[in-house]
C-alpha cells in the first residue's frame, strides 16, 4: 500500500495553508497513495511556542467543522484515508491538540486527543490544551487499523504500547520536531524502537521551516513494524514523501509472533500500580 506524508510548512495565512494541503492530497492520490499524514497543527503557526496568548484561541475549531468538512469532501472525492492534526475546541470549551481520522469514503471516524502535554522553552503547551480524554484509540479504516501518537505521546511506552493492544497495524506521528530539541537521532531511534516491540508500521510526519524562535526539521520517516526505516523525507523543506507499507508485515512481525506470546501482564499492575 502507498501512503503520502505531507510535509509543508505553515505561513501566516491559513486559508492559503489549507489549500496548499488540500492540494497534496490530489498528487497524493494521483501517485496512488491510499492515506494521507500530515504534521502537528498542520495549517497553523506553531503557537505554543510562546506562553499562553489569547490570540491562539482564534485557530481553535470544532470536529466536525470547517476544516474536516473539506477534508472528509477530498477524501471522498479520491478515496483517501486521511489523518489530520489541529487545534480542537471541544463542545464545553475545552480545547486539544486532536487528530481526526477520516475513512476513504469521507466519514470522520473519530478524534485521537493528545494525551500527554508537553511545558518547556519553545512548546508550551499546557498553556493550550486540555490532555486528552479519549484514551488510545484504533481506528478501522479502508486500509487497516491506524493508531495516532500525536508528538509528546510517541515519548510515552504506556500509550505506544496500548496502540499496540488495541490492535494497531500502523501509527501515525503528527510531530512539531525541532533542530535542537532532542540529541541527534534519538527521536528517529525512539520511534523505531516503539515499531520494533510493538509490531507496527509507524509514520512520523514532522513540521518544517523556521517559526519565530524555533526552526522545525522535517525529515518525516517511515519504519516497518521490525524497526526499519523505510523512507525519509527531505530535510528544511517542503516535501511530499510518497512510500509504500506493507501492514502484512504487521501482523507477522516479531513482537506479534515472540514479544506479545511471552508477555506478563498478570506480573505489570503489581510492579507499576498508579506509579
Amino acid at each position: 500500500m502507498k501512503i503520502a506524508l505531507v510535509q509543508q510548512a505553515a505561513g501566516p495565512d491559513r486559508e492559503a495553508n489549507l489549500a496548499r494541503a488540500l492540494e497534496a492530497l490530489d498528487r497524493a492520490a494521483a501517485s496512488g497513495a491510499k492515506l494521507a499524514l500530515f504534521a502537528e497543527l498542520a495549517i497553523d503557526r506553531f503557537f505554543p511556542q510562546c506562553r499562553g496568548s489569547a490570540d491562539a484561541v482564534d485557530c481553535a475549531e470544532p470536529v466536525p467543522g470547517p476544516t474536516t468538512d473539506r477534508l472528509c469532501e477530498a477524501a471522498r472525492r479520491l478515496g483517501l484515508v486521511i489523518v489530520f492534526n489541529l487545534f480542537e475546541r471541544g463542545e464545553d470549551g475545552r480545547c486539544f491538540d486532536s487528530s481526526p481520522v477520516i475513512d476513504a469514503d469521507g466519514r470522520l471516524l473519530g478524534v485521537t486527543r493528545m494525551v500527554h502535554i508537553a511545558q518547556m522553552d519553545g512548546f508550551w503547551e499546557q498553556d493550550y490544551y486540555t490532555p486528552g480524554d479519549r484514551g488510545a484509540p484504533v481506528w478501522q479504516t479502508a486500509v487497516g487499523r491506524l493508531g495516532v501518537a500525536i508528538c509528546y505521546d510517541r515519548h510515552y511506552p504506556e500509550y505506544m504500547r496500548a496502540l499496540a493492544l488495541g490492535g494497531a497495524e500502523l501509527v501515525a506521528i503528527p510531530q512539531a520536531g525541532a533542530l535542537g530539541e532532542w540529541p541527534h537521532g534519538l527521536y528517529e531511534a525512539e520511534v523505531r524502537a516503539a515499531a520494533f516491540q510493538n509490531g507496527y508500521c509507524a509514520a512520523l510526519t514532522n513540521r518544517v521551516g523556521r517559526e519565530d524562535a524555533l526552526t522545525f526539521a522535517g525529515e518525516s520517516f517511515v519504519v516497518d513494524a521490525e524497526g526499519q526505516i523505510v523512507a525519509r523525507a527531505a530535510a528544511l523543506e517542503d516535501d511530499l514523501l510518497i512510500t509504500e507499507v506493507d501492514l502484512e508485515r504487521a501482523r507477522r512481525s516479531t513482537a506479534r509472533r515472540l514479544f506479545f506470546r511471552d508477555r506478563r501482564p498478570e506480573l505489570y499492575a503489581e510492579w507499576f500500580g498508579s506509579r
